[in-house]
């Protein structure tokens, strides 16, 4: 099993799908390892955010994903 990845908004067209998996368990460097460099460079931007399994988390770094887990990446939301 692994973690599943969510990516919303413009994110899911820089990772070309909404979902992936990535091989668990996941933290904040391995989840970088495993996007592409222009996927990793926007996701460590300040402005988006993760949760995980629904959780927001306030520091990226603190990522500690398991088997089964969902970690969604959230872009600054643009207006309208």
């Amino acid at each position: 099993m692994a973690v599943k990845l969510v990516f919303l908004g413009k994110l899911a067209d820089l990772a070309g799908a909404p979902e992936r998996e990535a091989a668990a368990p996941l933290d904040w460097g391995g989840l970088l390892k495993a996007l592409e460099p222009a996927l990793a460079a926007q996701v460590s931007s300040e402005k988006v955010r993760i949760a995980l399994n629904g959780g927001l988390l306030s520091d990226k770094s603190a990522l500690a994903a398991r088997e089964g887990d969902e970690v969604a990446l959230l872009p600054p939301v643009s207006g309208g």
